[in-house]
């Protein structure tokens, strides 16, 4: 295996772990990066000597074979995550992808659950076993706060504040949010706290800050998570592909059908910039769209 198929791999490897992507999306990045490869040896161009200009005309040369301008975004996407990669394992002095845009495309709609599907997957972990308590805890959480993946996994005991009905979220760039949840989360959080954390502390060995844990006393990874979620949604008979992050776009688009300010979701979100919220403005207008066509008599 040459140097550069070892770094292809290393890639997809840290893309598995680290970031829970699932196999379909992991085999389309996989097969990107490939065509890559196979284009540069064809060059006679390692990785480590790859530039700007190699991109550029691999990506020209993607449209000339009438490769869709979405689909060529898909893979500058990888390309710009394979290159960021190995610039932070020194295994590249720059990274080629950096100055180069992709084609404009028309911004796709977050997909969200309806109230129903939201209602149906937070009842999926049924019963009084352990690992039911967990999730219900954390399904709860996610939704009641808007959480990130990563948030929800990172969450402290400390960062818990229940009696008086909030929680500090980390997000990006660790920086801290307060963040309310309502009196299901936190009966939830109650229980689990109660009854499944404290047996399950006792046999990490060491004391652990994270709220969430495994039944050995470990940290509860994202992977385990988004298998967890999905599970229950296939469970709950959800026919949409539901990821936790579906979970957090429900929770904006749910409190803007309710009348909640664009600011206060922001705040809760921890969005820096108010425009990555306002597109949850068009999945409500686009709601508010269905419902008009569908019950009004002249829809």
């Amino acid at each position: 295996m040459s140097h550069d198929d070892q770094l292809f791999d290393a890639y997809l490897a840290h893309l598995k772990v680290e970031r829970g992507l699932s196999k379909n999306t992991l085999a389309a990045y996989g097969g990107d990066l490939a065509r890559y490869a196979t284009w540069l040896e064809e060059r006679g161009v390692s990785v480590e000597e790859s530039s700007e200009p190699d991109v550029a005309r691999y990506l020209a040369h993607l449209g000339a074979q009438g490769l869709s301008a979405r689909s060529q975004a898909r893979v500058l996407s990888a390309l710009r995550g394979f290159y960021k990669h190995l610039l932070g394992e020194r295994e590249v002095r720059r990274d080629p992808t950096h100055l180069l845009e992709g084609p404009k495309l028309a911004k796709r709609l977050p997909v969200v659950m309806t109230r129903d599907e939201v209602l149906r997957l937070l009842a999926a972990p049924r019963g009084q076993k352990p690992n039911a308590v967990r999730d219900r805890a954390m399904l709860h959480t996610m939704y009641a706060a808007g959480l990130r993946v990563s948030e929800l996994v990172r969450l402290e005991l400390g960062d818990l504040h229940l009696e008086a009905r909030f929680l500090n979220a980390f997000g990006k760039g660790s920086k801290r949010r307060l963040v309310p949840i309502g009196d299901l989360a936190i009966e939830a959080l109650v229980a689990y706290l109660r009854e499944v954390r404290p047996r399950w502390a006792l046999r990490s060995g060491s004391a652990v800050p994270q709220v969430f844990l495994t039944a050995r006393g470990t940290p509860l990874t994202r992977q385990a998570f988004w298998k967890s979620i999905k599970d229950y949604a296939r469970q709950a008979e959800i026919q949409k592909d539901i990821s936790p992050h579906k979970l957090r776009h429900s929770f904006a688009t749910h409190l803007l059908l309710g009348g909640a300010d664009l600011r206060a979701v922001q705040s809760m979100l921890g969005h820096a910039d108010i425009a990555t919220t306002e597109v949850y403005t068009h999945v409500t207008g686009a709601h508010l769209q269905h419902v008009h066509r569908t019950y009004h008599p002249r829809g």
